[in-house]
C-alpha cells in the first residue's frame, strides 16, 4: 500500500473518533480530530502528486474516507443539535443519491471517471467550514463566529443548504446523460 493511500486509511479512522467526541460532548477534541483528517487530506494528495504514487485504490478510498468523515460528523453533529436536523437529512440523502448512481451505473456496465462537479467541490468546502465553525469555538476556546453581526453558522448553514441542492440537481442531470447514453433503463 503506498504512503498516500496509509494517509487515507488513517484519515478513514478518524471517524469514528471525530464522532465519539461529539457525542460525548467533547466537541474541542472533535475539532482537533477534524482539523487533521482535513490536513491528512491535503497531505495525501500532495505526496501522491510529488511522487506519481496515485493509484485506483487512492482514486476510490479518498473520496470515500472524505464522505465517510463528513456524512458522520453531520449525524453526529445533528444528534447533539448543533446542526439543524433538516439540514443533515439533506447532505446524507445527497450522497446516498450519488452513491446509489454511481452503484447503478456501475451495475448497468457503464464505466466512471471518479470526477467531482464544479459545484460539488464548493459544496464540500462548505460543508467543512461549516462542521468547523461548529467546532471551532470549543477546540480553539473562541466565542461562536459572527460576520458583520450575523451568526456565521446560520449563514453557513444556509449556503450549505442551497449549495447541497444545486450539487444534488447536478448529479441527477449528470446521472440522466448518462442513462440516455446507454439507452435509458427499459
Amino acid at each position: 500500500m503506498s504512503i498516500p493511500n496509509i494517509i487515507t486509511f488513517g484519515r478513514l479512522l478518524a471517524v469514528p473518533l471525530a464522532v465519539y467526541w461529539i457525542l460525548a460532548g467533547d466537541l474541542g477534541w472533535a475539532f482537533w480530530v477534524f482539523v487533521a483528517a482535513g490536513v491528512s487530506d491535503a497531505i495525501d494528495g500532495a505526496v501522491a502528486r510529488m511522487f506519481r504514487a496515485r493509484t485506483m485504490l487512492g482514486a476510490y478510498l479518498d473520496p470515500l474516507a472524505d464522505k465517510a468523515l463528513l456524512v458522520s460528523v453531520y449525524v453526529a453533529l445533528g444528534h447533539v443539535d448543533a446542526l439543524p436536523l433538516w439540514l443533515v437529512i439533506m447532505v446524507v440523502f445527497r450522497d446516498a443519491m450519488i452513491v446509489g448512481g454511481v452503484l447503478l451505473l456501475y451495475t448497468l456496465k457503464e464505466s466512471l471517471a471518479m470526477q467531482p462537479l464544479g459545484i460539488s467541490k464548493i459544496n464540500t468546502a462548505v460543508q467543512i467550514a461549516l462542521a468547523a465553525a461548529v467546532l471551532a469555538p470549543a477546540g480553539l476556546g473562541l466565542p461562536p463566529p459572527v460576520f458583520h453581526g450575523i451568526d456565521a453558522v446560520t449563514v453557513l448553514v444556509w449556503v450549505c443548504a442551497a449549495t447541497t441542492v444545486l450539487s444534488g440537481l447536478a448529479y441527477v442531470l449528470r446521472g440522466r446523460f448518462l442513462f440516455d447514453r446507454l439507452g435509458g433503463l427499459s
